[in-house]
C-alpha cells in the first residue's frame, strides 16, 4: 500500500495538479490534509481525499475523514480542531475512537512522523509555506507487511533522504 499525503497548499492548484500527474497509477490513494483554499468542486482536487482546514471557506469539505484502504483505517483531519500545535493528545483520543492505524494531519506547516501505540501520526509539512526553516514537503507512506516507510519529498519530487523513517 502506498499513500501520498500533502497539506497546506494554500491556493496553489498547480502543485496539486503536478502531484496528480507525477503519481498517477503509482499510489493507491492521495490525501490532502486541508488548507487547499480551493472550492470543493475544483477539478484540481479530483482524486484527492480532502478535509477542511482553518483557511478553507467551502463548507462542502468535511472536518475529518475515516478511510479504509487495504485493511488499514486512516483518520484524516487538518489538526486545528484538535490543537495539534500543542499536543497530539486530543487527536489521539479521536484516532482511538475510530480505530485508526494511520493519522494524517497538517496545520502546523511542520513535517514529522511518530509511532504512538501502534498508530502512525504523520504531518507532511506544507507544500507551499513551510515553517521552521524546512523545505516545501509532501510525504509518501508505504506499508509492506509489518514495515511502514515514511518518505518526504520536496516540490521537485526529490526525496529528502535524511527524513526517511522505517517503522517495524
Amino acid at each position: 500500500m502506498k499513500i501520498l499525503v500533502v497539506s497546506d497548499s494554500h491556493g496553489n492548484g498547480t502543485v496539486l495538479e503536478n502531484l496528480k500527474v507525477t503519481y498517477k497509477n503509482r499510489v493507491h490513494a492521495m490525501v490532502h490534509c486541508g488548507d487547499s483554499e480551493l472550492s470543493a468542486n475544483d477539478s484540481v482536487l479530483e482524486g484527492f481525499s480532502i478535509v477542511r482546514g482553518n483557511c478553507d471557506m467551502d463548507p462542502a469539505f468535511p472536518n475529518e475523514l475515516v478511510l479504509k484502504l487495504n485493511g488499514s483505517t486512516i483518520f484524516v483531519t487538518h489538526g486545528h480542531l484538535h490543537r495539534i500545535k500543542t499536543s497530539l493528545l486530543t487527536i489521539s483520543y479521536r484516532a482511538k475512537e475510530v480505530g485508526a492505524d494511520f493519522v494524517f494531519f497538517g496545520h502546523s506547516h511542520l513535517h514529522g512522523s511518530e509511532m504512538i501505540d501502534g498508530t502512525l501520526y504523520l504531518n507532511p509539512g506544507s507544500i507551499l509555506l513551510p515553517r521552521g526553516g524546512n523545505e516545501k514537503t509532501y510525504a509518501i507512506i508505504t506499508k509492506n507487511f509489518s514495515n511502514i516507510t515514511v518518505q518526504y519529498f520536496n516540490e521537485q519530487h526529490e526525496e529528502l533522504t535524511q527524513l526517511r523513517t522505517v517503522f517495524q
